[in-house]
């Protein structure tokens, strides 16, 4: 089993089992000792690779215990503190890592419900344990950028020096990532006062920023826009995207299609594709086109582009992992002319209403909702329920 597979595996049985685990005890048996081995590769059997309860011969409380250390040459190398899963993680409650992290040889600490795994060094001061962690990693909603990062801290790959000089970077990077993530979504005055001051001549009032704010937006949106679709012709290659191409200005679409947009076809005709009825007479958008590219574009960070299809109907425009009704990915309502919106299925069957004005608007409402459902697919299957076909609609 790869590194990644075994942790996609353990998000899997963390999904299906943790509403029946109460206690710290557990949620170390269910879900933390199989990270430590499945995962991580470190016998939890091996009192020389993993110690539970260990205890620091000085410099701590009496009786005072840190709930694994990892062992390797015969010395700490990570100390690892748990809580239940469910609980919030807090170093608050865990004083006894920064305690321990002084008076052993660890360099590395992890606080953890199990769940959610933050990783702590000393880059701020030597032999004293950052208050921030420099990576955060939640088996529920999976990251695959910082997977390489994980992968260092395995019995197979562990290099302390590398782990400890990409802390301090991967601490600034994935700080850098959260401001630049607000302001895309937000942007303050800060911040447009930068464009403001490279493009404008004036005297910069608030009113300014204001009038510029909607146009530091768009540009953002667009520009991401562009990189996404670029990052899709790269993983299409230049026949899929040709195909893609050659499918946006569809007059007529017939209403179960493919991920690759077949050519358009004469409205008001009928056919069955699969056992199922199909009404050509919907008709296909270029809109709906390109809202398709957009969401195929955002998924292929986390599957295979095609395995992305889409099924328009006279009410929405249905996407779907591996043209599986019970696996929507998003629904397309853009065919009123007042007021356009998606559905996201992160929360569910039932759907989540997000509201837009144009489908580049996607990248910034619906981007990580696309992501997250993708991965609940993959992770813990299909819903219960199928949703109702959008060819049961009229």
């Amino acid at each position: 089993m790869s590194f990644s597979d075994g942790v996609v595996s353990l998000a899997k049985k963390i999904r299906d089992t943790r509403s029946v685990i109460e206690t710290e005890e557990a949620t170390k048996t269910a879900f933390i000792m199989p990270f430590i081995s499945n995962v991580l590769g470190y016998d939890v059997f091996d009192p020389s690779e993993v110690v539970p309860e260990f205890t620091a011969d000085v410099g701590v409380k009496r009786g005072e215990k840190v709930d694994y250390a990892i062992m390797k040459d015969g010395k700490v190398q990570i100390l690892m503190e748990c809580k239940k899963i469910g609980d919030v993680l807090d170093l608050r409650y865990a004083s006894q890592l920064f305690r321990y992290f002084a008076v052993t040889e660890a360099r590395i600490a992890i606080l953890t419900n199990g769940q959610e795994y933050q990783v702590f060094t000393d880059a701020d001061m030597p032999n004293r344990m950052d208050e921030k962690p420099f990576l955060v990693f939640d088996l529920l909603d999976i990251d695959r950028t910082l997977l390489p990062e994980l992968q260092k801290l395995s019995k197979e790959s562990f290099d302390l020096e590398s782990v400890v000089s990409a802390a301090e970077a991967l601490k600034f990077v994935s700080g850098i990532r959260r401001i630049i993530a607000a302001e895309v979504k937000e942007p303050s005055d800060e911040w447009i006062r930068f464009f403001v001051s490279r493009l404008y001549e004036g005297r910069t009032t608030q009113r300014i920023i204001d009038q510029f704010r909607p146009l530091v937006t768009k540009a953002l949106n667009q520009y991401i826009g562009d990189q996404v679709n670029t990052r899709l012709k790269t993983a299409l290659g230049d026949d899929a995207s040709d195909n893609v191409s050659a499918a946006a200005p569809v007059e007529a679409q017939p209403s179960l299609s493919t991920g690759n947009a077949d050519a358009g076809v004469g409205v008001g005709d009928t056919t069955v594709q699969n056992g199922v009825g199909v009404d050509l007479a919907v008709v296909t958008t270029e809109e709906e086109i390109e809202g398709f590219n957009i969401v195929r574009a955002i998924a292929c960070s986390e599957v295979a582009p095609e395995r992305v299809y889409h099924r328009d109907g006279k009410v929405y425009f249905a996407i779907l992992l591996d043209n599986n009704n019970r696996k929507p990915i998003i629904r397309l309502h853009l065919n009123s002319k007042t007021k356009k919106f998606v559905t996201t299925f992160e929360a569910g069957k039932d759907g989540t209403r997000r509201d837009i004005e144009s489908v580049v608007d996607i990248y910034t409402v619906a981007a990580d909702h696309i992501r997250q459902t993708i991965r609940q697919y993959e992770t813990g299957g299909a819903l219960a329920e199928a949703p109702v076909s959008p060819l049961a609609e009229s």
